[in-house]
């Protein structure tokens, strides 16, 4: 079990505009502040990754997704809380609500509640966070803290101690207005 004061030292690493790894229900991640553009473009640049791909946002509960949530249909609000927290990541309109560094070129941003006890407990103190796994492009995503600090060294801010939830695969994917699956685990 992570100790409160990590998580809080953690917090306060991403509230100052780092970049932190941390474990999550299937990978490690990397994580910042969706709000603080510099802090994602320098974790995009960790990746490789170009921004038009757009990033996951995690959150503790439904309720930090309100400023994108609120004037949804009741059928869309119901898949959502019917899924969440789990391994389910879902496609939302984000309606001109989220920077162009989060949501690429896309018209929706990809939401978890996640349920894994450190990422929750992270994200009770700084809101969502972005969520992507920790690794280069083209590289397979870490399983251990070890292979986090073998692909990015001294790059990071922080890496939060910690296991992984159990999980074998990422989070499924799938589309909030449709419902199709865009990525199976």
């Amino acid at each position: 079990m992570v100790s409160e004061w990590r998580i809080g030292q953690a917090a306060r690493v991403v509230q100052a505009g780092g970049v932190i790894a941390y474990p999550t229900e299937a990978v490690w991640g990397l994580g910042c502040d969706p709000w603080d553009g510099e802090a994602v473009l320098q974790l995009l640049a960790l990746k490789a990754r170009p921004m038009e791909k757009g990033l996951i946002l995690v959150a503790e509960n439904m309720a930090q997704f309100d400023f994108l949530l609120h004037d949804l249909p009741e059928i869309w609000l119901d898949r959502l809380a019917g899924s969440w927290p789990g391994p389910y990541t879902w496609l939302v309109p984000h309606q001109n609500r989220l920077p162009t560094w989060i949501c690429g070129q896309h018209d929706s941003v990809a939401l978890r509640v996640s349920d894994h006890p450190l990422v929750r407990r992270l994200c009770a103190q700084t809101g969502p966070l972005v969520s992507t796994s920790a690794n280069p492009a083209g590289r397979p995503a870490a399983r251990s803290r070890l292979r986090v600090q073998q692909y990015f060294g001294d790059s990071l801010d922080l890496v939060v101690s910690g296991a992984l939830g159990g999980r074998r695969n990422p989070s499924l994917i799938r589309d909030l207005r449709s419902g199709d699956v865009v990525r199976a685990s």
